[in-house]
Parts: structure tokens; C-alpha cells; sequence
């Protein structure tokens, strides 16, 4: 059975930091496309970043280029989302995907998810 859970979000103030985490369970994580999504209430689940199998590869949502880093390490199994310079419009639940070929972006794209950790930014 596939697991994947995320931790590390919580409430900060604008221009604060946060780091998340997603640790796997239950499938060749090493072979996977790692991802991070967020959905804000009343909108719709929109792509963040993505890491290749090997961490050699990323992407992200233009708009956070700089913002946010993702890292992977294999060993552990866990992914990471770096968030620096938080803004109120970060404020979201954020989720931890999992999908089989690089350069995926949409959400169908994606296999396997966590339930979300919040992350909530104030003014």
C-alpha cells in the first residue's frame, strides 16, 4: 500500500519560512516523479514543483521560481518544499504527489498523493 505523508506546515507570518516534508512508503520511490501541489479554499489544486527520480531535474510554478526549492533524498525516501519569503496568497493546503514520468504537471498526471498539511501565512 502506497503512503505518502506530509508534515511541517502550520501558521507564519509573511516573509517567514517553512519546510515540508513527505515521506513514502509502499512503492519504488527512486523511480518516481516527486511533486507538491497546493489548493487554496475555493480554488482549484494547482502544481507547485517536481523533482526527477534523481533530484537532477526540477520544476516549478513560474511565479515561485526562487521562492521555493524542492529536494529529494532517495536513502530516506522523503521529499522536501523549501518555502522562503512566504505571502499571504501561499496560504493553501499542500500536497505530496507521486507520478511515473517526468515533466507532469497536471494533476490526472499524478498516481499516488498525501492527505495535505496546511499551510497558512498571515499579514
Amino acid at each position: 500500500q502506497v503512503q505518502l505523508v506530509e508534515s511541517g506546515g502550520g501558521l507564519v507570518q509573511a516573509g517567514g519560512s517553512l519546510r515540508l516534508s513527505c515521506a513514502a512508503s509502499g512503492l519504488t520511490f527512486s523511480s518516481y516523479t516527486m511533486g507538491w501541489f497546493r489548493q487554496a479554499p475555493g480554488k482549484e489544486r494547482t502544481f507547485v514543483a517536481a523533482i526527477n527520480w534523481s533530484g537532477t531535474m526540477r520544476q516549478y510554478l513560474d511565479s515561485l521560481k526562487g521562492r521555493f526549492t524542492i529536494s529529494r533524498d532517495n536513502a530516506k525516501k522523503m521529499v522536501y518544499l523549501q518555502m522562503n519569503s512566504l505571502e499571504p496568497d501561499d496560504t493553501a493546503v499542500y500536497y505530496c504527489a507521486a507520478a511515473s514520468d517526468w515533466g507532469r504537471t497536471q494533476r490526472y498526471d499524478y498516481n499516488y498523493w498525501g492527505q495535505g498539511t496546511q499551510v497558512t501565512v498571515s499579514s
